[in-house]
């Protein structure tokens, strides 16, 4: 049976439907971009880096994963998306709260399995629409009343089984513990539709979707996410535009961060979208190019031209916990500190972690 079409079957009739009409691709613009330069970059890395490990701050239970943490404001209070995957069967969102960043408390499943469809087993939901600001409030906008997340998702049992597409979904208050609700046009982006671009033909990962009122790409919301490819899996970000939400058209005809090194599968994903001055900052995590799992950054004045950071990564495996894998960021700065949430994955299996630029375990004045 032909790949595309095995594709298509798994994901479904309405993967199928969608993939029938699709808008052209839109091309990357021509001209000489403007890049950020390497003292910029410096600036920007002495601005970030976290080099204090503060240790796990989110488990899971036993036989539970926890994986993928994205931390916002609401009145007054923090909270963490992330995801779980209970015995490998499958990711659902959960929701947790905290009042200092450091102690966070489980309130439950905001994104539980459909058992049916084509993410009938998946859904790990990123924030979308946050405070891109650095220096922001970290909370959420709302687009027709509601506030919004995107999803990866899937109809297979398993950890990160192929294929996965992209939804949304969304709700009138994102602190609730009930379920989201998802876009009947789901899947918006799927491997099998006419204008997936070659690096995104096997499955398509974590997403982060961003509004940009200076329509930079010529829409408003802007999605970045990481496509893998055969025959080895190479993961590398791409983007997408939309008007709505609901219809996206691929920008681009390849990714705009790839790294390519010691190993042919080599993985860049998991973007989360900053702002510094006139600076965009990408954080996201890097894989098998370099050895290991860990966090790193890059930057861009336009969207699509990006320069990627090649100093000392932002965090990397140092710690029993962390030994194996450092990744995932989620990244913000609060009363002069910066806190980088990551998956970690060692000595107490994988679990969500912090690093900071300050030592919060030493004594304060």
């Amino acid at each position: 049976m032909p790949l595309r079409r095995w594709f298509a079957l798994l994901l479904g009739s309405v993967a199928t439907l969608t993939a029938a009409e699709r808008p052209d691709v839109i091309p990357f613009p021509t001209g000489k971009p403007k890049l950020v330069g390497a003292e910029t970059m410096q600036r920007v890395y002495d601005e970030v880096k976290t080099p204090f490990k503060y240790g796990v701050v989110l488990r899971g239970e036993a036989g539970e994963l926890v994986d993928c943490p994205n931390v916002f404001r609401h009145g007054g209070r923090w909270f963490m998306v992330y995801v779980s995957n209970r015995d490998r069967v499958g990711y659902q969102t959960c929701l947790a709260r905290s009042d200092d960043l450091l102690h966070w408390e489980k309130l439950g499943v905001v994104l539980p399995f459909r058992r049916e469809g084509w993410d009938a087993w998946q859904g790990d939901g990123g924030l979308a629409l946050y405070d891109t600001r650095w220096d922001g409030a970290h909370e959420l906008a709302r687009h027709e009343g509601r506030y919004w997340f995107s999803y990866l998702g899937g109809s297979q049992h398993g950890y990160e089984p192929d294929p996965l597409a992209v939804g949304l979904a969304h709700t009138d208050d994102p602190t609730a513990v009930r379920e989201w609700t998802r876009l009947p046009e789901n899947p918006v982006l799927s491997p099998d539709q006419r204008d997936a671009r070659d690096f995104e033909h096997v499955t398509l990962y974590k997403s982060a979707v961003i509004r940009d009122d200076a329509r930079t790409l010529g829409a408003p919301f802007v999605m970045f996410y990481n496509g893998k490819s055969a025959p080895y899996g190479v993961e590398a970000i791409g983007l997408a535009v939309s008007d709505d939400l609901r219809v996206w058209r691929r920008y681009g005809h390849g990714p705009v961060v790839a790294n390519i090194g010691a190993a042919p599968w080599a993985i860049s994903g998991d973007p989360q979208l900053t702002r510094l001055g006139d600076v965009w900052v990408m954080f996201y995590f890097g894989a098998f190019w370099k050895p290991g799992a860990f966090d790193t950054f890059a930057c861009s004045y336009d969207l699509v031209h990006w320069t990627k950071w090649d100093g000392p990564h932002l965090v990397a495996p140092s710690e029993p916990f962390d030994r194996q894998f450092a990744h995932k960021p989620w990244v913000l700065k609060h009363d002069g500190v910066v806190y980088h949430f990551y998956c970690a994955v060692g000595n107490e299996g994988r679990v969500i972690a912090l690093a900071t630029s300050r030592d919060l375990r030493a004594p304060q004045p």
